[in-house]
């Protein structure tokens, strides 16, 4: 009876680690933003993300141990910081990206690494997200590259975004639905548009962007168009605050006067701006922005 059970359990064994093998073997393909079809003999193991949102989706599928290497933003979560830093998307270091060997690179379809690292050799799944439906799109994305049970991965990790977003949603005050807004990006300033996945989240919240959709996704503000409009709240990174108030006009907006501004610290500034799977977090953020500092 013994030699027959551990028969069966060395078939069971070897069983399982076939299918495993199997498993990593299987051909992937996938089609990135540019349209490309790429086409993977075997499930990537080593990849390279030179995009912050890109980076928290792959962990986000459970899937960060694959990571070899980042760009410099993405630190989220932790761990990462550990991992080789390769520049940005505008001064990516193609050495040290060659030198790690990875399986693909994930990058912004505005990458100037795009080229290069095609011209050696290296595959690159450009990805870039700017909507809630982009970012539900890449993460598909991702979890066909990774091979990865879609149950397991992007349907269980939508659905909790998804569920959060509502939460954060119901929560919101009933005096603040359609509260005027003004979002800025950077002290340029640049400002989240209404069709931006910024300007999606305030929509859900119930808020009212100042900002119409046609300007574009983060348009380049006139500082007297802000004014004109006269936002009831604003909300801004602490880099960006600097100087604002210095602005011609500024210090008249009933925002401004009431310090109805809610200053986000880098952190929550990471997590408002990237169109990733933190996007619940940065509902929750405005959340309480709301509830501070709403009149």
């Amino acid at each position: 009876m013994f030699k027959q059970f551990l028969l069966q359990l060395l078939m069971v064994i070897g069983l399982t680690g076939f299918c495993l093998t199997n498993a990593q073997a299987a051909e992937v393909r996938v089609t990135d933003d540019r349209g490309l079809v790429r086409t993977f003999a075997k499930t990537p193991q080593r990849i390279v993300s030179l995009l912050p949102s890109l980076s928290e989706t792959v962990c986000a599928l459970g899937e960060c141990a694959r990571l070899v290497g980042v760009d410099r933003y993405s630190n989220w979560p932790a761990t990462l910081k550990k991992l080789p830093q390769l520049g940005g998307g505008l001064d990516p270091n193609i050495e040290a990206i060659v030198m790690l060997k990875p399986d693909v690179v994930l990058a912004a379809g505005s990458s100037k690494a795009i080229a290069q690292l095609e011209s050696l050799g290296i595959p690159v799944i450009a990805l870039e997200p700017k909507s809630h439906s982009d970012m539900k799109r890449v993460l598909y994305v991702v979890n066909d590259l990774l091979a990865m049970p879609v149950d397991a991965g992007a349907n269980r990790v939508w659905r909790e975004i998804d569920k959060a977003m509502a939460g954060a949603a119901k929560a919101m005050p009933a005096k603040a639905t359609g509260l005027p807004v003004y979002f800025e990006v950077n002290d340029a300033p640049y400002a989240a548009g209404r069709t931006s996945f910024i300007g999606e989240t305030l929509a859900r919240l119930g808020l009212q962007n100042i900002i119409p959709a046609s300007l574009g996704v983060f348009p380049k503000i006139n500082p007297e168009f802000v004014v004109q409009a006269n936002p009831a709240l604003i909300m801004i990174g602490r880099q960006e605050i600097k100087g604002m108030k210095e602005r011609p006009g500024w210090t008249m907006m009933r925002a401004v006067r009431e310090n109805r501004i809610c200053v986000f610290s880098s952190d929550e500034n990471d997590v408002l701006v990237r169109a990733g799977p933190r996007m619940a977090q940065a509902a929750e953020i405005i959340l309480k922005c709301i509830k501070d500092k709403a009149p």
